[in-house]
């Protein structure tokens, strides 16, 4: 079954079965149509290999949940992880936002959005239906605490969307967070000059711009990396970058750039060094090839007041896909940092 086909005809009411495999199970969360049409978001959950026991007595345990939220041209296929913190004791869920991945329809343009606000719908979606699965499992006195785990644009999107809902998430845990446009904020503002005038005459314009596929080759199995992709939910050379979204994104980090006001604790992933270019070469298998490491660990700092950052030598761009080692390192901080913050 491709990519394409899966969850098409599923009822979103109902958990099915998930292509990563029998630990995983699926479910779609309908969202307001918008002007493409149908709109939608999945749901993914790992499977515990022991069923949760219900309390025995009338006290309710208390239940952290982590929630997965995937970047840009992506969608969630780490299995790995997820595995790793259910068997750790925090029941994993991950969500493809609209129109990427699993939620993609073919009358959409993939992981289009001229403002990043709208995945708030997205998650507020996820979270409901992520506390109604735990209280259907544990029982109805469950008030599970959940918290964001999110990769690259997806860590930009929660970021903001934390700092409007302040109350809505244990901890915000931020795997390679793009918070800056790759240069400096000056280059930002030379790109917001030049998008702006292309976003309000046709937001859906793409915009000419090289093709970068040194980190596709450097994560995929069908090159240097250890993983396999739906080659349309994750494409070689990414979706087209449009000029509506791209003001979208500009303005995010400008907003991150004035400073943001998480309340929750937030953790920051990060490898140790940045290498971007156009052609692939061996280094790119040890380091950031995405994002300005140096100027990501900067801006971290403008979110909140409780803030860390751990970086990872030999890390790269999504840290939990690197080498065997540096995965493992960082689940092991990752489940520690949960335990430390659950409820």
């Amino acid at each position: 079954m491709t990519g394409a086909q899966v969850g098409r005809d599923t009822d979103a009411a109902l958990w099915t079965a998930d292509i990563l495999g029998p630990r995983f199970e699926q479910r779609v969360l309908p969202l307001a149509p918008d002007d493409e049409g149908d709109v939608c978001a999945t749901l993914v959950r790992c499977v515990a290999r022991e069923p949760a026991a219900l309390p025995t007595t009338a006290e309710q345990p208390a239940v952290n949940a982590v929630l997965y939220v995937h970047g840009w041209a992506d969608y969630f296929f780490q299995e790995e992880l997820a595995e790793y913190l259910t068997d750790a004791g925090f029941p994993f869920y991950a969500v493809d936002l609209r129109k990427f991945g699993r939620s993609l329809r073919p009358w959409q343009t993939p992981g289009f959005t001229d403002d990043l606000a709208v995945y708030d719908e997205d998650l507020a979606a996820a979270l409901g239906a992520i506390r109604e699965d735990l209280k259907e499992r544990l029982g109805p006195g469950v008030a599970p605490t959940v918290h964001v785990l999110a990769h690259s644009l997806g860590g930009l999107i929660t970021a903001l969307w934390a700092d409007r809902n302040p109350t809505a998430l244990g901890t915000l845990i931020l795997n390679a967070p793009w918070l800056e446009l790759q240069g400096s904020s000056i280059i930002r503002t030379i790109a917001m000059h030049l998008v702006d005038p292309l976003s309000r005459a046709d937001p859906r314009r793409p915009l000419w711009l090289p093709e970068m596929p040194g980190y596709w080759q450097s994560v995929s199995s069908e090159a240097h990396g250890e993983w396999h992709f739906d080659p349309l939910w994750r494409p070689r050379a990414s979706f087209p970058i449009r000029a509506g979204w791209a003001k979208a994104v500009l303005a995010g980090h400008a907003a991150v750039e004035r400073r943001l006001d998480i309340r929750a604790p937030a953790l920051v992933l990060l490898s140790h060094r940045t290498r971007i270019q156009i052609e692939w070469s061996a280094e790119m298998m040890e380091a950031d090839a995405v994002i300005d490491v140096e100027e990501t660990a900067h801006r971290a700092l403008r979110l909140g007041r409780r803030v860390a950052v751990f970086r990872y030598p030999g890390a790269i761009h999504d840290v939990f896909l690197s080498r065997r080692g540096v995965r493992e390192e960082a689940c092991r901080d990752l489940a520690a940092w949960l335990r430390a913050y659950s409820a």
